[in-house]
């Protein structure tokens, strides 16, 4: 049985009475933030605006609920049907007709580049029209495999290399600022990334350019890496040099770190994470956190600080009170793919350096969840927990899938742009006074 938490705590602008949190916005009005068994949610249930929070506490016992399999039945888009978004945004179709776009990154003159994974390429985004689309398109790069991370090196206003990754391998391609189509071909950067079970590999470097984050997910549910040799340097964020060379493991026991993100303002890593399955509906909750340098996130004998997992009963024991709890636990199941620090201006100020990611949607839930873009507010760089379903409608009321979040990023004129894997679609989310 699911506990409700329940208790006082004023925590800058928010307080938390009887269950329910109240959000202090910028115009000084109270949102309710669901918390305890409330903040648990399906698909039918989501609605822009709504604030969750969960914690530990709240969690089932595992085994609470069966383990359930309910995949995704995809569906056409219903003719005049649009994503959702709060009071104040609309939402338009940008590109459309792309094979499984994913992951996307904003060059530093605003051009959008899109991981076209299905296809192998790379495509370039240019400019914004005054009917809310790119003015120029083109395919950057080609060939490229199952491509997923992309990365601009060196930091800064100039870089000069275009960073890719597939499954298994690392490559840069040539980068000018003006350039449309790579000027010439991939470099191998990295070679020998564990290929099978989790297949993306997502890139990001530190803010002072040193460092390149490439994040491996496990091969497995919840294999133990002492009995299965194929999961060393799985379920972690591997740290390299920009050259390609292997420094160390920054971040392990983090299940599978989908998207990578450094904040603009603190320079902190972050990640958003598929947890484990098969423990029941309502566990373990997928999550956006940040990644202390060492640092442990308990998978796959433990989950949510010193939870152990049953199928992993007794082992490690010294390592219970090592494991972190992420900072945003999100629903279970969810499928948290990549994740953006909003870095425009169109935006209401408050959203300024807000987090936004995708949830994909889930497969081991009995009733459907994910399927929408979240925001996470911060204040200093730190978030209380306290996430908001921002961009949903992706499910019909009869339950079909019709969309699937992936990539978010900044567009050029300050509008989010949603890639979305399931009708081959980005959409711009824009704001008007």
């Amino acid at each position: 049985m699911n506990r409700v938490f329940v208790s006082v705590v004023t925590v800058g602008a928010l307080a938390l009475v009887g269950g329910a949190v109240h959000l202090l916005r910028g115009d000084a009005t109270p949102d309710r933030v669901l918390t305890g068994s409330a903040a648990f949610a399906d698909t039918a249930s989501l609605k822009p605006g709504v604030f969750r929070k969960l914690t530990p506490a709240d969690l089932p016992q595992p085994g609470a609920t069966p383990s359930a399999s309910n995949s995704s039945h995809i569906v056409a888009r219903p003719e005049g049907v649009l994503p959702q978004a709060p009071p104040g945004f609309s939402v338009n179709m940008w590109v459309f007709g792309l094979s499984t776009p994913r992951a996307m990154k904003t060059a530093p003159n605003g051009d959008l580049f899109v991981a076209e994974t299905g296809a192998g390429n790379v495509r370039v985004y240019r400019g914004m029209s005054d009917e809310g689309k790119p003015r120029r398109g083109n395919i950057f790069a080609s060939d490229l495999g199952p491509v997923f991370g992309l990365a601009f090196y060196p930091v800064g206003d100039d870089p000069k290399w275009l960073y890719v990754s597939n499954t298994t391998t690392v490559v840069r391609l040539p980068y000018n600022r003006n350039d449309l189509t790579a000027a010439g071909k991939p470099e191998t950067i990295i070679t020998g990334l564990p290929g099978g079970g989790h297949s993306t590999r997502d890139l990001v470097f530190s803010a002072d350019g040193k460092s390149l984050f490439v994040a491996v997910g496990s091969g497995s549910n919840v294999d133990d890496p002492d009995d299965h040799p194929l999961e060393k340097n799985r379920a972690n964020i591997l740290e390299y040099t920009p050259e390609g060379k292997f420094v160390k493991v920054y971040g392990a026991g983090i299940r599978n770190p989908v998207g990578l993100a450094i904040d603009p303002t603190t320079g902190q890593l972050w990640c958003s994470v598929n947890e484990r399955d098969a423990l029941g509906d309502n566990l373990v909750p997928d999550y956006i956190t940040h990644v202390e340098e060492g640092g442990f996130y308990g998978w796959p004998w433990f989950y949510m600080g010193g939870n152990q997992d049953p199928r992993q009963a007794g082992k490690h024991p010294e390592l219970r009170s090592k494991v972190l709890v992420p900072d945003v636990l999100l629903q279970p199941h969810n499928a948290s793919l990549q994740l953006a620090f909003y870095q425009g201006s169109q935006f209401p100020a408050e959203y300024k350096g807000d987090i936004f990611a995708a949830e994909h949607g889930s497969w081991n839930r009995a009733t459907r969840s994910g399927h929408e873009v979240v925001r996470v507010p911060l204040k200093n760089g730190k978030s209380n927990g306290v996430y908001e379903d921002f961009l949903t409608g992706f499910v019909t009321e009869g339950g079909d899938v019709w969309g699937r979040p992936v990539g978010v990023a900044t567009a050029v004129d300050g509008s989010l742009v949603v890639s979305d894997d399931a009708s081959g679609t980005i959409w711009r989310v824009s704001y008007s006074k």
